[in-house]
């Protein structure tokens, strides 16, 4: 018979879980490994819950493993660390996101490339062992994989930039499109959109937002900064923006054509994918073709990667627009993400909620 999540290790730990793929949440008591010499133990003040949570629990990619405890956006204060540990001390405040382990083989793929490693270990969810999320008590991970947090960054605020953050800070450097008076589009004004928005706004990129809903122009500019706003939806205003970007940043994870977002590219101009549709796209040649127009893909971001969109964030007041919310609000939190009725991330106040019955 094998171990429960209770007595698996050594150290109790309290958090909400899915059970089966109603995708429900409760309270479970499960365990946490001891703290070895190279890991950082801390209690887990807040948790973003970021949309990939609900496909998860839900099991809408055909791969969850019950009991489930989700969270990859996890922020707190440290309360142990291990003896050969260097990078923080106890009472510092550290974030860990999307993975808390690789293969470690950085000298050859380079620290950069460490989300694409064949032996990444997902913070929750992992395919090759047992790992449990962020909505729960507190974490425990190897040094390496902990982000250390800036003096006097909001901690909520912050949160979700362990993932929706990293995810579109990422694309942005590396296909290039950080470049001061460069033009790009934002695909989606939801949990990543708005956030990309305020990563370009701080590097001198003009942006355009590109969304099915008219009633997001006002918030797009006058709260968020960006210059201009297409609504897909209209033929008038798709073509008036035809050939005038440098790139576009799609963050948009539900099915919708690539073609009219090709249009808008200049020459050379590259459209890059980072939601994640359970549909495949149609992707014609010849939009491409013309124009020698490129369409990529990014994930998240390596340790390294994370650690200078944290700090940049900080630097320049960035932050997610959050719903602060307690962790029994949680599953009609869920429902409501399945409708697109968050404004624009809900954060769990974990620390202040999540208490042992």
């Amino acid at each position: 018979m094998g171990s429960s999540p209770e007595t698996e290790h050594a150290v109790k730990a309290l958090g909400y879980a899915a059970r089966d793929t109603s995708g429900v949440l409760s309270p479970i008591n499960f365990s946490r490994r001891e703290t070895g010499d190279e890991d950082v133990r801390f209690k887990v003040l807040y948790c973003g819950v970021c949309h990939s949570d609900l496909h998860s629990v839900r099991n809408e990619w055909h791969n969850a493993k019950y009991p489930m405890i989700p969270g990859h956006e996890i922020v707190g204060v440290v309360t142990e660390v291990g003896s050969k540990v260097k990078k923080v001390k106890v009472g510092d405040k550290v974030g860990v996101g999307c993975m808390v382990g690789c293969c470690h083989s950085c000298d050859q793929c380079g620290a950069d490339q460490e989300q694409y490693c064949p032996k990444m270990v997902q913070t929750y969810n992992d395919s090759s062992m047992v790992t449990y999320g962020g909505y729960s008590d507190h974490m425990v991970a190897n040094e390496h994989f902990i982000v250390t947090w800036p003096k006097d960054y909001p901690l909520d605020g912050g949160a979700p930039l362990l993932c929706a953050g990293i995810t579109v800070y990422s694309p942005i450097r590396y296909y290039g499109l950080d470049k001061p008076g460069m033009h790009v589009g934002v695909v989606g004004l939801g949990g990543l959109g708005h956030v990309a928005v305020k990563f370009l706004k701080a590097l001198g990129v003009k942006v355009t937002v590109i969304s099915t809903s008219p009633k997001k122009k006002e918030e797009a500019i006058n709260t968020f900064g960006a210059d201009s706003f297409l609504v897909s939806r209209d033929q008038a205003q798709m073509q008036g923006g035809v050939g005038s970007m440098d790139g576009i940043i799609d963050t948009v994870s539900a099915d919708h054509p690539l073609v009219p977002l090709i249009a808008l590219l200049k020459p050379n101009g590259k459209l890059v994918l980072v939601g994640g549709p359970t549909k495949p796209y149609e992707l014609p040649a010849f939009p491409l073709l013309f124009g020698r127009k490129m369409v990529g893909g990014s994930l998240i971001g390596g340790i390294k990667e994370t650690q200078e969109m944290i700090e940049f964030a900080a630097k320049h007041n960035i932050t997610a627009a959050i719903e602060l919310i307690p962790i029994e609000y949680i599953n009609t939190a869920m429902e409501r993400l399945a409708k697109a009725d968050v404004r624009y991330r809900f954060v769990i106040d974990i620390g202040n909620t999540l208490k042992a019955a």
